[in-house]
């Protein structure tokens, strides 16, 4: 099944529809990748300010003249006992104390001694601490959904030695910049909308001017006919490859007139030709009788006969026939080359159809109507010289020995007048149909076969149409279509 393309204006609606919602979701995923790696920042070099501030208040009390302790790493439960708990309290904090080994020696969380008594830091941590020139070591975890950090560093004495490591968990809370984040994403939405109606008006009004000038482009190539004169694009306020694309059009319109005038010539002179041939051809047959007889007189011609009037009314009426014969075939040659003018008259056809069949005395000529009036636009003599042709076809083609019949129907059917002229006469065969309506075509032993192509011509004329179905042995009809107005 084949895939229906989208059009061009489609496509540019589509297009711009979608680079507004690319870049919307580009700047939320900017802003968002923004804030977490802000959040980072904020956390690490949060804890880092925690950690030196607790640091320094640490020292302080180790160093103040209060501490009668000696400072080692045995006496730090004992000097801190009570101080860790406001240290805690005031940075906010929780504050654990580990000995150089990596067991807990004081926890500012209440019973977390007891808890964690058989536990101790793990190698990887005690090794990053002592292995790194800053001897600090950052851990970061997940603890039901929440992010944890950890820092741990030495606890020095005056003389810069290690006597503790010092640990400050902290859980990162993003409480204010998740708000932060969501409210700018609210704010970037409402946006998104109003960029979004924005996009879709603009799109559907560039759009509709982009595709303007080319439908307008399209209509003329759907119009153009190589039989008829084909107006050019005159289309302004365009785009410099529409503009290229119409030059292009005109110029084959140029072209195209140009090949039809030609051709018409051609069709024109070759036609003539034909039609020449065919009347000389026809010219030719009376002639030859002619001058056989005028010869034969000449031979025979004797004044002293007592014949002579009978022989000279013979010879007369031969020549008259013949004289006759050639004159016909000069009238209908006149008649096929005389177009018709469109008269236009506002006729009842009915009417008109019910005059032509006057001159028919035939009674097996029938005529039906399906109303009294039908009103249309036609030249009156062009419509009898239609409907007697067509008739005389019709007699002409019902062999002797038949009874013949012909109908005649006028009938009013979508704004157009149908007339339909039925014989049973002994039909037009398949390989001659296609002919019928082609000058000097004739199955006729007289004539010369221009009586159909006059009737088309007249009925195209007035843009209207013949068409003739036939039977074999059974007949044939003519059906003529052409509009009221």
């Amino acid at each position: 099944m084949k895939v229906k393309k989208l059009s061009l204006r489609t496509r540019i609606f589509l297009a711009m529809i979608l680079l507004v919602f690319l870049a919307s979701v580009l700047i939320s995923a900017v802003a968002i990748y923004q804030y977490k790696e802000q959040s980072a920042v904020y956390h690490n070099g949060h804890l880092e300010r925690k950690e030196k501030n607790i640091q320094t208040h640490l020292k302080r009390i180790l160093n103040g003249r209060q501490n009668t302790w000696e400072v080692k790493t045995e006496n730090i439960p004992i000097i801190f006992k009570e101080e860790i708990y406001n240290i805690a309290d005031i940075h906010k904090l929780q504050i654990n104390l580990y000995d150089l080994d990596g067991s807990l020696l004081l926890s500012s969380r209440a019973g977390i001694q007891k808890q964690a008594a058989d536990s101790c830091l793990n190698a990887e941590i005690l090794n990053a601490i002592s292995n790194t020139a800053e001897h600090m070591y950052m851990d970061i975890h997940k603890e039901n959904g929440e992010i944890f950090q950890s820092s741990y560093t030495y606890l020095l004495d005056q003389q810069s030695k290690a006597i503790a490591i010092l640990n400050l968990p902290y859980l990162e809370k993003d409480d204010f910049l998740t708000n932060e984040i969501l409210a700018f994403l609210q704010r970037i939405t409402y946006a998104f909308i109003l960029v979004l109606i924005a996009a879709i008006a603009v799109a559907f009004l560039l759009s509709k001017y982009i595709t303007k000038s080319l439908q307008t482009i399209s209509d003329k190539i759907n119009a153009t006919r190589l039989e008829r004169r084909n107006e050019k694009i005159d289309v302004d306020d365009t785009s410099e490859e529409i503009s290229i694309l119409v030059n292009s059009y005109n110029s084959m319109i140029d072209e195209l007139e140009e090949s039809a005038i030609q051709l018409a010539k051609s069709e024109r002179e070759q036609a003539w030709r034909e039609m020449a041939k065919q009347v000389a051809h026809e010219i030719k047959n009376p002639l030859t009788p002619m001058r056989l007889t005028v010869q034969n007189f000449q031979r025979k011609f004797n004044p002293e006969d007592e014949n002579i009037n009978e022989k000279l009314d013979e010879y007369s009426k031969t020549l008259i026939q013949q004289i006759d014969t050639m004159s016909a075939i000069a009238s209908a040659f006149s008649n096929f080359a005389k177009m018709p003018a469109q008269q236009n008259e506002t006729l009842n056809v009915v009417k008109i159809v019910k005059l032509a069949l006057d001159i028919f005395t035939e009674d097996y000529i029938v005529f039906k109507a399906e109303d009294e009036e039908i009103i249309a636009k036609f030249d009156r003599t062009q419509l009898i010289r239609v409907v007697t042709n067509l008739v005389k076809n019709g007699i002409q083609a019902i062999p002797e020995g038949k009874i013949p019949r012909i109908e005649i129907e006028v009938m009013n059917y979508n704004n157009n007048v149908v007339i339909t002229i039925t014989d049973n006469g002994s039909g037009i065969t398949e390989d001659n149909i296609d002919k019928v309506f082609e000058p000097k075509f004739t199955t006729k032993t007289s004539g010369m076969g221009l009586g159909l192509a006059m009737v088309k011509n007249i009925v195209e004329t007035y843009k209207g149409t013949v068409t003739v179905t036939s039977e074999k042995n059974i007949g044939t009809t003519f059906k003529v279509t052409f509009p009221k107005e």
